[in-house]
């Protein structure tokens, strides 16, 4: 698995692009520390321009060497949770960007510990690649974490091939993502379940 060290964490930039914005818009600022005993994250974001926003990262409780670091992203943060989502005894973070185009899409930006000496990143798929959990999707993601687990949800809008709305209610689609092994090294999130439920 490869390591990052805080100099080189600027990878990030690269997935985090995925998350499309028209305008530049101001928002508040993001900052609050996680943890899980004495060893967590401290996570922050000015969201001052969502084109072109960073996100800075400093882990406590980590080796000593292993400083903070800053990566771009577009979008804005809006939470970040810590929890073992690789299962590996350490803790990671999990954030959560939301776009400000047409669709406000969610999207996840993981990072595992590396027995708290160093991180890695834990990739996040796009739902625009699955040709099924992408039916009916219009942004509007709710994210959190459940025992381990990452679990998404948004509302299923009309579309060609999308079921059929609730008499009642709203139709969401709830999907559990688990964290595996990826095809070149490193980790990545999973789509392990998903399923239609009508909320009230």
């Amino acid at each position: 698995m490869t390591m990052f060290s805080s100099k080189s964490f600027l990878f990030f930039g690269c997935f985090a692009l995925s998350v499309a914005v028209v305008q530049a818009q101001t928002a508040k600022r993001f900052d609050t520390t996680m943890k899980v005993g004495k060893v967590g994250y401290r996570l922050s974001s000015s969201n001052k321009n969502l084109e072109k926003n960073s996100a800075t990262v400093t882990p406590i409780g980590f080796d000593k060497n292993m400083r903070e670091f800053t990566f771009d992203i577009k979008g804005k943060v809006v939470k970040g949770e810590v929890d073992d989502v690789n299962r590996d005894g350490y803790p990671d973070l999990v954030i959560y960007l939301v776009s400000n185009d047409s669709i406000p899409r969610g999207n996840v930006i993981g990072i595992s510990s590396e027995k708290n000496e160093s991180v890695a990143p834990i990739i996040f798929p796009d739902i625009f690649d699955d040709p099924k959990l992408r039916i009916g999707y219009k942004g509007n993601d709710e994210f959190f974490l459940m025992e381990g687990m990452l679990v998404r949800r948004f509302p299923v809008y009309p579309t060609e091939g999308a079921p059929a709305p609730p008499a009642t209610g709203k139709l969401m689609r709830q999907i559990q993502y688990i964290v595996v092994p990826g095809e070149r090294g490193g980790s990545k999130f999973k789509a392990s379940r998903s399923y239609e439920y009508t909320k009230q």
